[in-house]
Formats: C-alpha cells, sequence, structure tokens
C-alpha cells in the first residue's frame, strides 16, 4: 500500500515541475468548457505498476474528473490492454497528461523488469530484492513497483536498518571492531548485515556475530564457498553487477537473497498511450 501523503507529495512536486504557472497551450487553445474523455492504452506487455498514482496526477488538475480503471497494481496484461478512462474538463486534463504518463511508464517499466529478473530465479531458494539505487523522489513509489513485480524491498532508507560496507569497515578497522560497536547501540529488533568483499571476511563475520551477510561482486565459486561455510547460519545476499544473463547462476550457488540496482537504477520505461476517445 502506497501512503496517500508520499504520493500528494510526489505529484505535487512532478507537477510543479512540469507545468510552472500554468499550461499555456492548453490555456490558448482550449476552451474553458471544452471536455474530453481519454483511455490510457498498453502498447506491450507489462506489468502494471502506479495505475492508482496515474489518478491521482489527472486529480490534482481535474478533481471532478470520472477515472475508471481497469487494471490494478500487480496485474499482467498484453498489448492492447485498456488500462484506465478518464474524462473531465480537457485543460485540467491535458495538463496533468504528460506527469501523469512519466510516473505511470516509469513504474510499470519497473514493475515489468523486475518481474523478468523474479522468473529468471524461479524454482531456486533465492529471492530477489531491490537497492537504494532509485531515483532521488520516488523511491517510495519505485519501491512499490518492485513488489508489484514479485521482488522484496531491502532498506527503504538509512534508518531502516543496519548495513555496515566496506567503508565503515576501512574506518573501523575490522569487521570485529564495526560488529562491536554497532551491536552495543542497535536497537532491540533491528538485524545487522555486513558486507563482505572476500570468503575470509565472511568468516569473520560470522564469528562477529552478523544476523545477515552481503556477498559483494564474488564468483560464483566464492558464492558457493560462502554458503557452504555459513551453513545456513544466517541468510546471505549476493550483490554487485547482476544481469538479468547472470542471475539463474547466482540463485543456484544457494544464496538466499539477490540484490540488483539495475530494476530501479535502468529499466525501461513502458510504452503507454494516451489516447483521444471523445471531445465535447
Amino acid at each position: 500500500m502506497l501512503d496517500p501523503l508520499i504520493v500528494r507529495r510526489i505529484v505535487d512536486a512532478a507537477l510543479e515541475e512540469d507545468i510552472g504557472f500554468c499550461d499555456l497551450t492548453s490555456e490558448l487553445v482550449v476552451p474553458a468548457d471544452a471536455a474530453a474523455a481519454l483511455a490510457l492504452n498498453a502498447r506491450h506487455d507489462m506489468v502494471i505498476a502506479g495505475i492508482d498514482v496515474a489518478e491521482a496526477v489527472f486529480r490534482r488538475r481535474a478533481p471532478d474528473c470520472d477515472f475508471r480503471k481497469s487494471v490494478d497494481d500487480g496485474e499482467r496484461v498484453a498489448g492492447g490492454t485498456r488500462l484506465a478512462d478518464v474524462s473531465g474538463r480537457a485543460r485540467g486534463l491535458l495538463a496533468a497528461e504528460r506527469t501523469a504518463l512519466n510516473l505511470l511508464q516509469h513504474l510499470c517499466g519497473v514493475a515489468t523488469l523486475t518481474a523478468q529478473y523474479v522468473e529468471k530465479i524461479r524454482g531456486t531458494r533465492a529471492q530477489l530484492v531491490d537497492t537504494r539505487k532509485t531515483t532521488p523522489g520516488l523511491r517510495a513509489l519505485e519501491k512499490h513497483a518492485v513488489v508489484m513485480g514479485g521482488a522484496r524491498n531491502h532498506r527503504l532508507r538509512l534508518d531502516d536498518g543496519v548495513l555496515i560496507k566496506d567503508n565503515h569497515i576501512g574506518i573501523c578497522g575490522s569487521i570485529a571492531a564495526a560488529m562491536a560497536r554497532a551491536r552495543a547501540r542497535v536497537p532491540l529488533l533491528s538485524k545487522i548485515e555486513v558486507e563482505c568483499d572476500t570468503v575470509e571476511q565472511v568468516r569473520e563475520a560470522l564469528e562477529a556475530g552478523a544476523d545477515v551477510i552481503l556477498l559483494d561482486n564474488m564468483s560464483l565459486e566464492q558464492l558457493r564457498e560462502a554458503v557452504r561455510i555459513a551453513n545456513g547460519r544466517v541468510p546471505l545476499e549476493a550483490s554487485g553487477g547482476v544481469r538479468l544473463e547472470t542471475i539463474r547462476a547466482i540463485a543456484e550457488t544457494g544464496v538466499d537473497f539477490i540484490s540488483v540496482g539495475r530494476i530501479t537504477q535502468s529499466a525501461p520505461g513502458a510504452d503507454i498511450g494516451l489516447d483521444l476517445v471523445i471531445r465535447t
């Protein structure tokens, strides 16, 4: 579930960025009392995410519009599917058009790419998770789209969990030292994850009492060795340079999670049209 307050903040910022003082073209060309009916259409197969966000965009500029969605977030649809119909005052709908499409196309793109990664590891024990490699200002929406695509969220923000990475370790001097400092003050219900670049660091992290271990940019051989060493004592997360072509082999090493920045950072936008149905 998306927090409506977060959605409204994102929508307002996006509309302000796109419109400025007014939609000058529509104000000059479209009569004030003109109405229009538009249809959102998928132009290829995709996973839906952000249909309610698109509605929120239209309602900010045309509060009395009639928005009727034909799909829900998380649905897989074929090209040619009618996603929603929206009708109301033409000026408001046209002012909102680009922002609604930008958000909907991007979020459907994230969900669709995520679903492709999920499908690649189907049948293994591994679960796909996202990262903090998100578009500034859109993290909440992108992480929602990831879930709609069938994956899970990692940390939402830096205050959402403890992840001791290489720079933390370098500053503290060792994994053991960093773990000791974290363990002494971490909130009771929070887990501590440690990033490891080598198999030797995996052993150190286990000895220091890590709750989760991140295996960063390891080879398949190193991943299999880490799985053997951990022997189910803690969950293992593989990360670093994961692609559609490589994720299956990574999953088959026996890791529990695979984090992929590409699903949010590099997802191509879905092709969705907003087509005029009726003007009055």
